[in-house]
């Protein structure tokens, strides 16, 4: 088995794979901000909970989140989503313009931000991964 077949290195390099996607896709919808009926795209982020499963790596973030009552005084927790006006889908975060451009030039401006510090964390982490792994082998 290659170094690069491990799956923590192989999901880090689909995730910088993604990141590398995505800023194409963030930076078209930049190029097109004036462009009339143009609607900003987005790409959907990779699913790792799949990786986690068949690598035997449990990850707490991905367990579901119930609430305790440990004493009778406790209240029950109730779902949000609908109830009260609150909701927790994601409504559209943008504005239709008269030409019918629905891009949101400072919206995308703060994803490509995000999207960068991303992949510089994941780089960051898979130049860690390599480094530990020859160190392992006593090639460092």
């Amino acid at each position: 088995m290659s170094i690069t077949q491990l799956p923590l290195v192989d999901a880090l390099k689909t995730k910088m794979r993604w990141n590398e996607a995505r800023q194409s896709v963030l930076a078209e919808n930049v190029a097109n901000v004036d462009t009339p009926k143009y609607q900003g795209k987005d790409l959907k982020a990779p699913d790792f909970s799949s990786l986690m499963t068949t690598t035997g790596v449990v990850a707490p973030h991905l367990a579901p989140v119930t609430i305790a009552m440990t004493t009778p005084g406790h209240m029950a927790g109730r779902e949000v989503d609908g109830a009260d006006g609150f909701s927790l889908g994601k409504k559209g975060d943008f504005e239709v313009r008269p030409n019918g451009n629905a891009v949101d030039l400072e919206g995308e401006m703060v994803k490509s931000s995000d999207n960068q510090v991303n992949f510089q964390a994941v780089s960051s982490l898979y130049q860690k991964s390599l480094d530990m792994l020859k160190e392992a082998i006593g090639k460092k």
